[in-house]
């Protein structure tokens, strides 16, 4: 599984014109391997081997090409994770004191009541619905 994402990246920056260089392959790999968004310091205690300055442009780069997508918390602070074309549809849990986000997958019953409720929407304004996301705000066990 993990090389048909290196595949799929490597094609996403192709299309770009970029490379796939070992850093931003070993950052598909990092974020792979985390259960939850990540901010550029846990990348780094994870043990990214590059630059603050590189990851940051390296998630921008991967971010452009669309295996990366940035979240932005409740603390203001980016988090990342992979594209959910190269994971699995989830949502997110949010803690609204220490802004960390953890990923949570539903049951198909409320996927399916989503859906019904996005195809709804989408009727009352005309307006095209490609995916959804729910956030669930509240606080997390550490900050509880």
């Amino acid at each position: 599984m993990s090389e048909d994402i290196h595949t799929i990246v490597d094609e996403q920056l192709r299309r770009t014109r970029q490379r796939y260089t070992r850093g931003r392959r070993q950052l598909v790999e990092l974020l792979l391997g985390a259960e939850r968004p990540v901010t550029i310091p846990e990348l780094l205690e994870l043990g990214a081997a590059q630059s603050q300055s590189s990851l940051y442009r390296n998630l921008a780069i991967l971010e452009q090409c669309g295996a990366v997508h940035r979240l932005v918390s409740t603390d203001d602070v980016s988090r990342y994770e992979l594209a959910e074309e190269l994971s699995e549809h989830h949502h997110h849990l949010v803690c609204s004191i220490c802004g960390r986000l953890e990923d949570v997958i539903l049951p198909p019953a409320i996927e399916h009541a989503l859906s019904r409720a996005a195809d709804e929407a989408r009727a009352q304004r005309a307006f095209e619905v490609d995916s959804h996301r729910l956030e669930l705000v509240g606080t997390c066990p550490a900050c509880a």
